[in-house]
């Protein structure tokens, strides 16, 4: 199987930042902000359909809201894109993010990709008019919620999860990462994904930034418990992430039969379109 579906791709360039009290600096070697730059880059690794998201991860709040123009553009120039647009939990970000959401209804839009990496927090008061509308909003348009999972503080599966357990009946939810970590990994694939698909969640995974171990076991648990099959995707999270290894590591993880081929493009069509 050549031709893979990318359910996690980022687009546009972010200033230099301090990280960690550093000098500024661009770890996002490979980040495109022309459309060709990027085609040329699907058409090389095989990519035949990819969900675009605005690049983040600089805490400039406008950097990232202002490429959901961007993804909008793009999204409407090549329809090997569909498009997630960028909000924020945050309660100083509430305009920006209420400008992102009267664009749910744009041709191409299908997810609304929101993190808690860079402030805010599922059971914070002041994130709660937020989230009540990013999830309002994907509930009366049909899109998906993708939202960041990492270890630790906001981002944890932990906190994340209660996502699931609020808006799962009615709203799709994809937890990027894998839950983000090897605690994560364990608690999700150990029963809590499996718990959650059983009770009706409509919830959705893919295993970029997995640890080695943890697609190998996914596979298994998903073909040992007969579902879940439907519900993971391949993602790259590039320019973040490796495609050439996270495809790697999904096909030695899942064979050459029916799971690969879900994985990597039916259960992106089924969910993202």
């Amino acid at each position: 199987m050549n031709r893979t579906h990318d359910a996690h791709r980022h687009i546009g360039r972010l200033p230099a930042y301090p990280f960690y009290g550093g000098p500024p600096v661009n770890p996002d070697t490979t980040a495109r902000d022309q459309v060709s730059d990027l085609l040329a880059d699907l058409d090389r690794e095989g990519t035949e359909r990819a969900l675009l998201l605005p690049n983040y991860g600089v805490p400039v709040a406008g950097a990232s809201f202002a490429l959901n123009d961007l993804v909008l553009e793009t999204t409407a120039k090549d329809d090997r894109f569909v498009c997630g647009l960028w909000t924020s939990p945050r309660a100083e970000d509430a305009t920006l993010t209420d400008t992102a959401l009267a664009l749910a209804g744009e041709p191409g839009v299908v997810a609304l990709k929101t993190s808690f990496l860079l402030g805010g927090g599922v059971d914070d008061p002041t994130s709660q008019p937020q989230i009540e509308k990013i999830f309002g909003t994907a509930r009366e348009f049909g899109l998906v919620v993708h939202v960041h999972t990492s270890p630790g503080a906001a981002s944890d599966i932990d906190e994340v999860g209660k996502l699931v357990e609020r808006y799962g009946d009615d709203v799709r939810i994809h937890l990027v990462h894998l839950g983000g970590g090897m605690s994560a990994h364990i608690k999700l694939i150990g029963g809590r994904f499996f718990d959650w698909i059983e009770a009706g969640k409509q919830v959705y995974t893919d295993t970029s930034w997995a640890i080695g171990f943890a697609p190998r076991w996914l596979a298994a648990e998903i073909e040992r418990r007969g579902v879940g099959g439907d519900r993971v995707l391949f993602a790259s999270d590039e320019p973040w992430g490796d495609h050439a290894g996270e495809l790697a590591r999904m096909r030695a993880a899942s064979g050459d039969g029916d799971l690969t081929r879900m994985f990597l493009q039916d259960n992106f069509t089924s969910l993202y379109g």
